[in-house]
C-alpha cells in the first residue's frame, strides 16, 4: 500500500503542477502538501522534492520561483495557449461539427491548458454564414472512408440528393454504390470522396455529406494506374459540379483595391506587375468555367481579362446565359 501511495503522489503533483501551474503563477510546498492531503497522502518536504527533481529528469519544465514563500510551477507545455487558441477558433467554426461535438471538443481542448487560463479559451467565437450540420455522421462517413483507405478495401455505401420538399431521394433506387476510395479533398468547407472506377479508367467524386450507410467493404480495392497523373486541383470544380474545361494562361488586370482578393485566390507568389496608374497586370494558370468566372463576377469589374481573347469570349458566353435566364 506505502508503495502505491508513493506512487500516488508523483501522480498526483504531476497533475497539479500541470492543472494549476504556469509561467506566471506556482504552488508554494505547502500549497502541495495540502492538496496532497486532501487525497489522502501524507507526505514530507524531502519527499516533495525528491518527487519534482524526479519529474525534471522525465522532461518536464519544472522551475523553482525565488519568491517569500518558494513556487514550483511546470512553465513550458508542448502546447500553448496561442496554439489551444487557434485549435478551439478551428473547432468552433467548422461546420462539419454538430454544435454538441463542438462544444465537447473545446471542452477537452481546455483541460489541456492551467486552470487559471482555461477561461481564456470560452472564445464565444461567431462566424458569418456558418451552418453546423444536424449531426455526426459525416464525422462517422470520414472516419469509415480513411479505414478503407488504410485498408485498401473498398467502400460500400448508398447515395442521396434532396427533392423540391428536401426530403432524401436516394440514387439508383437506393442500389448500393461500391467504389474505391481514393482521396478526400475539402472545396469551401465541404467533404467530397474522389474514387477510382477502372471499368472508365478515371475518377469520380461524391459528396461524403450526402452519403448514407458507410461501410468498409471485403472488397480489395482497385489498383489506380494513374494515380501520379491524379489531380485534385483539376478533379476539385467536377466533383462539386462546377465543370471545369481547360487551363489556360491568362493575363488579368486588377485595380490596387483588388489585390487582396487576387493574392487570397493566386497565392502571394502570383506574377504581378505594377502598371504605375493603381493597377496591376497578373499573370496566373487558370482553369476555364464556372468557378473562376464567379469568382470574376464577385470581383464586380475590379479585376477584368486582358488576355487570351478566347477567355475573355468564354466569360462574356457564361455572363450571357446568365442575363438569358434572368
Amino acid at each position: 500500500m506505502a508503495a502505491n501511495l508513493q506512487k500516488l503522489k508523483l501522480l498526483y503533483i504531476a497533475k497539479m503542477l500541470v492543472e494549476e501551474t504556469d509561467a506566471v503563477a506556482g504552488l508554494t510546498m505547502a500549497q502541495i502538501l495540502e492538496r496532497l492531503e486532501a487525497h489522502g497522502i501524507t507526505a514530507e518536504r524531502k519527499s516533495v522534492y525528491r518527487d519534482i527533481e524526479s519529474l525534471r529528469e522525465f522532461g518536464l519544465d519544472i522551475q523553482t520561483f525565488q519568491r517569500a514563500p518558494l513556487e514550483y510551477a511546470l512553465v513550458t507545455r508542448s502546447i500553448e495557449l496561442d496554439d489551444l487558441m487557434l485549435i478551439v477558433d478551428a473547432v468552433q467554426s467548422s461546420r462539419h461539427l454538430t454544435q454538441r461535438k463542438s462544444d465537447a471538443l473545446v471542452r477537452s481542448i481546455k483541460r489541456l491548458a492551467p486552470k487559471r487560463e482555461r477561461d481564456l479559451l470560452d472564445r464565444h467565437l461567431s462566424v458569418s454564414g456558418r451552418i453546423k450540420i444536424q449531426g455526426d455522421s459525416l464525422l462517422y462517413n470520414v472516419d469509415r472512408i480513411l479505414e478503407a483507405i488504410a485498408g485498401k478495401r473498398k467502400v460500400s455505401f448508398r447515395y442521396f440528393s434532396y427533392n423540391a420538399a428536401k426530403e432524401k431521394v436516394m440514387r439508383r433506387s437506393g442500389e448500393r454504390y461500391v467504389e474505391t476510395p481514393v482521396e478526400i479533398i475539402v472545396n469551401q468547407g465541404v467533404y467530397y470522396l474522389v474514387t477510382y472506377n477502372p471499368e472508365t479508367d478515371n475518377f469520380e467524386g461524391f459528396r461524403v455529406g450526402r452519403m448514407d450507410y458507410v461501410e468498409v467493404s471485403e472488397e480489395r480495392a482497385a489498383k489506380v494506374p494513374r494515380q501520379s497523373d491524379f489531380s485534385v486541383e483539376r478533379l476539385d470544380n467536377a466533383v462539386v459540379g462546377a465543370a471545369g474545361g481547360a487551363f489556360v494562361d491568362a493575363m488579368l488586370i486588377a485595380d490596387g483595391h483588388a489585390m487582396n482578393a487576387v493574392v487570397d485566390r493566386f497565392g502571394r507568389d502570383v506574377a504581378s506587375t505594377d502598371l504605375g496608374d493603381g493597377t496591376a497586370r497578373i499573370e496566373a494558370r487558370i482553369e476555364e468555367g464556372p468557378a473562376f468566372y464567379g469568382w470574376l463576377v464577385r470581383c464586380n469589374g475590379t479585376v477584368r481579362i486582358e488576355g487570351p481573347e478566347s477567355l475573355a469570349e468564354s466569360y462574356k458566353q457564361y455572363l450571357r446565359a446568365i442575363l438569358e435566364q434572368c
